[in-house]
């Protein structure tokens, strides 16, 4: 049976980066791209089912956990950069992504300046251009990491769950759990800043259609922090693109996370079968 802890080490990625990745199972490679202030930990729940059938590899983002912040400014394309860089230390060739909001957008960038790097693309939570109803919201949601306040931010952040989930005891139990997981030094949450400014000009729409890898796009019919509409707009962007709606409790940004045989089934049935080794 292929493990379903993540095995975890520091990779050199550049004289001034330093990437805290994570690696678990075996087969094809896929790469798992965090969102807006998360730890690759989140990434967990979803490791039983991934691993069955991938060599998955996980990451925190330059600032984040104990990656190094690195130089240079932080934006979709600078993200993907990095990314491309990991792959590269790691001698991968090609890889599946799976990207979870900010990390969808990293993965559209990376799919439009590597193309030949992607087996196919999986976005989670997604968009291809900031409107306004979701600047809105982000200008909400980055308020508090702007001026310092982790624990509004954190509880701002439960915008990203179901109602369900919220009004449960479930919910103060998880995030009893994960809470430590979130960024906590002022460098990680200035990091978090400009995370939050690279959502907000993110802007890979018109630049989608030349994608041509197998993409599936996943959204949640109550995610209020990247709405299902523009997900969609992200699908019919891609020839080809196959779009799921998840409806009804849990369908929330987190999704992932509350609706997560679901989430892992629809991925595991879209990917092509792994040939069993590492690209």
């Amino acid at each position: 049976m292929p493990s379903t802890e993540f095995v975890e080490n520091m990779i050199m990625i550049s004289e001034d980066l330093v990437l805290q990745v994570a690696e678990a199972g075996q087969g094809e490679p896929m790469v798992l791209i965090c969102g807006t202030s998360q730890h690759y930990r989140l990434w967990e729940p979803l490791l039983p089912a991934l691993t069955s059938k991938y060599h998955v590899i996980a990451y925190n983002h330059r600032g984040i956990g104990d990656s190094t912040r690195g130089a240079g400014v932080i934006s979709m394309a600078s993200l993907a950069g990095d990314l491309a860089q990991l792959l590269t230390v790691l001698d991968v060739e090609r890889a599946h992504l799976l990207g979870w909001s900010l990390g969808s957008a990293v993965a559209q960038e990376f799919a439009i300046a590597c193309p030949e790097r992607v087996k196919s693309l999986v976005l989670a939570a997604t968009w291809g251009r900031t409107d306004a109803f979701q600047k809105a919201v982000i200008a909400a949601l980055a308020h508090p990491w702007r001026v310092g306040d982790r624990t509004e931010g954190l509880i701002a952040l439960g915008l990203a769950f179901s109602p369900e989930l919220l009004n449960s005891e479930i919910f103060v139990e998880m995030m009893t759990q994960i809470e430590p997981l979130f960024p906590v030094t002022s460098s990680q949450i200035e990091t978090v800043v400009e995370q939050w400014d690279a959502d907000l000009a993110h802007d890979a729409l018109d630049r989608l259609s030349g994608t041509t890898v197998p993409t599936l796009v996943i959204a949640g019919e109550q995610d209020l922090l990247t709405p299902a509409r523009l997900g969609h707009l992200v699908s019919d962007s891609i020839v080809g693109a196959r779009y799921e709606l998840l409806t009804g409790p849990g369908s929330s940004h987190a999704a992932l996370l509350e609706r997560t045989e679901e989430f892992t089934t629809l991925i595991k049935d879209f990917t092509p079968e792994p040939s069993g080794n590492r690209g």
